[in-house]
């Protein structure tokens, strides 16, 4: 099973890659950050100096329209925030 699932790219996320060094992932639940940490530096070749995780809950609504109730459920994952050794760098936008 892959540890992580698909980076992140906002704008957000871009400038603080620029800025910072700091790269966003959304990874498997199960996973941990030492799991995390070698998936990234075996993927991108980087050095990894720090990894925090960030889980968050299933999100449910709900609508009233005029057919009626619509109930609508966003799913839960998990969310990485890597920081590279200052002077790498990954490049999402050269694979496609």
């Amino acid at each position: 099973m892959s540890v992580i699932i698909k980076p992140i790219i906002t704008e957000k996320s871009n400038a603080q890659a620029e800025s910072l060094g700091k790269y966003f992932f959304v990874v498997n639940s199960n996973s941990n950050k030492i799991s995390i940490k070698n998936a990234v530096q075996s993927e991108y070749g980087v050095t990894v100096e720090k990894v925090n995780t960030m889980n968050y809950p299933a999100i449910r609504s709900m609508k009233t329209l005029k057919s009626g109730m619509v109930h609508s459920r966003k799913g839960s994952y998990k969310k990485a925030v890597v920081k590279v050794k200052d002077g790498d760098s990954i490049d999402f936008y050269n694979n496609l």
